[in-house]
């Protein structure tokens, strides 16, 4: 399908496929740490999914492709999630920032991340084509 874009297909399968195209490709950068850390303080337990950095990294890819200028500060935000605060009300928590940096930074070593010079992050001319490629293999697909 031609002119398909990241817009037209389901975000999950989408997050699941580029997740797996990064994967495969053998070039993006995991930390070591990954495997003992927690994704916000208001987890309890670690990531059960091993390749849980690539899904993230493929998130953050697609969420900076639909809005760019988005910051660490603001990713924290969308990323967060519900503190269990025991017998009081639940409160919203913000999630790691430092992950969220890391996973930024090894897309910007992949040149598909560029730092925006109004703030934030936006999607690079090779990022949007790769990303773009990867929707329309799922449109054909489905």
């Amino acid at each position: 399908m031609p002119g398909t874009t990241v817009r037209d297909v389901d975000s999950h399968k989408f997050i699941t496929a580029y997740a797996a195209h990064l994967k495969r490709s053998g070039k993006l950068p995991v930390p070591a740490w990954t495997d003992m850390v927690k994704t916000g303080s208001f987890k309890e337990l670690a990531p059960y999914n091993a390749d849980w950095f690539y899904v993230r990294a493929a998130s953050l890819a697609r969420h900076i492709y639909l809005r760019p200028g988005c910051g660490v500060g603001a990713l924290r935000t969308v990323y967060g999630g519900r503190k269990n605060r025991g017998t009081r009300h639940s409160k919203h928590a913000e999630a790691s920032g430092s992950v969220i940096r890391k996973a930024m930074q090894a897309l910007e070593k992949l040149k598909l991340v560029a730092v925006d010079p109004n703030g934030g992050r936006r999607i690079t001319v090779d990022g949007q084509r790769d990303l773009d490629a990867v929707a329309q293999l799922l449109a054909k697909s489905a």
